[in-house]
């Protein structure tokens, strides 16, 4: 039954993935979710205005409810090539593993408490489980779904429980403080000949680039700086009049990383002269947040990973758990398989260790109702 299930899920997966899902546009993935969610038999099913599809699967207790979410989203434009290549071993395909196969746990988790794919959609449980697809987690998403999600729950659930593909192992217990800014240079532009010696808004973006690269960044605590996009201009022969670029800030530390968005706005303001105009725009801000190594959710994902004899890494990231964890709830990102390359054309996951990852996955479930 358990090989079936993981098979059926991996099966899923690769449907979830050819329905295209960049961030903000992930209606059409989210109605085939509610689709299957509602031939299941699941109660209260239901999509948000945020794309947000929400399930309740019964239990038979009045213990507090239990939230599982997975991220419907994907890095991936609509128009990308959503090909799949599989080999025993392996499927690949842009988004199978962030997060199509964490969408399809979603499922696997109801068939391994109910019994089976075709099993009454109830389950033993001393409580309910809300299952939900949620929107936003990538890129400039800034876990808006997760937000609505929390907003919607809040303290009245015994623990937070997201799932990506792709973590196996990892238990994200901490929550990555992030904070992304859009900065963007205005000039009057003009011709490259004729209004030559005018600003450029690029060459003023460039030199600003250059001083925010050097703001030192430190290896302990880890922390991270990227520019991850950069656009403007109108021509070869043209003075830019607009430039703008997307910067990346992380940090494990709450004071460095307060300490590079201060750095880079006085850069930004510095930036500003007579016929150069340079604006920050903040376009992401995720919480950072944690629960202790030792929280009973945590050292009970520890147990299970060590009784399916597979190591534990607690671990630091951005994640859904980011809001959870900021407002003191109890919550951990956890994942079903071992893959590579994520947020890339290549991107791969193991489909052997699927069943290993649904075993952990029921049992933190039925486990986190006794905490």
């Amino acid at each position: 039954m358990k090989d079936t299930i993981a098979a059926e899920v991996l099966e899923l997966a690769v449907q979830i993935q050819q329905i295209p899902a960049p961030t903000f546009y992930e209606i059409n993935r989210a109605e085939f979710i509610r689709q299957k969610f509602s031939e299941q038999g699941l109660q209260d099913v239901s999509i948000d205005l945020l794309a947000n599809v929400f399930a309740r699967l019964p239990g038979k207790g009045n213990k507090p409810p239990l939230v599982l979410s997975a991220h419907l989203d994907t890095v991936f434009p609509a128009e990308t090539d959503l090909t799949v290549t599989r080999s025993l071993e392996r499927i690949a395909g842009p988004g199978v593993g962030d997060n199509s196969l964490g969408v399809a746990g979603l499922f696997g988790l109801i068939w391994s408490l109910t019994g089976g794919i075709n099993s009454p959609a109830q389950t033993g449980l001393p409580g309910d489980i809300w299952l939900v697809a949620n929107s936003g987690e990538e890129g400039l998403g800034d876990l808006r779904g997760m937000r609505r999600v929390v907003d919607r729950f809040q303290a009245k659930v015994c623990a937070y429980i997201i799932l990506e593909g792709m973590a196996l192992e990892q238990i994200y217990h901490r929550g990555l403080g992030v904070q992304r800014y859009r900065i963007s240079a205005h000039t009057r532009g003009g011709h490259s000949w004729v209004d030559f010696g005018c600003p450029s808004a690029i060459h003023e973006l460039a030199a600003l680039i250059n001083r925010i690269t050097a703001i030192p960044v430190p290896g302990s605590p880890r922390s991270s700086m990227n520019i991850g996009v950069i656009s403007g201009g109108t021509s070869v022969n043209t003075i830019a009049s607009e430039a703008r670029l997307e910067l990346d800030l992380r940090s494990e530390s709450p004071r460095v990383l307060k300490r590079m968005i201060s750095q880079v706005e006085a850069l930004v303001k510095d930036a500003n002269r007579p016929g150069v105009e340079v604006r920050a725009e903040i376009v992401g801000s995720r919480p950072p947040g944690k629960i202790s190594e030792n929280h009973p959710l945590v050292q009970l994902a520890v147990k299970v990973l060590s009784s399916l004899k597979l190591e534990s890494y607690l671990n630091i990231g951005s994640t859904d758990a980011n809001i959870p964890l900021s407002q003191g709830l109890p919550a951990i990102c956890i994942g079903l398989t071992h893959g590579s390359g994520a947020h890339t054309m290549s991107e791969a996951i193991q489909t052997s260790p699927v069943e290993l990852g649904l075993r952990q996955l029921t049992e933190i479930v039925k486990g986190a109702f006794d905490l």
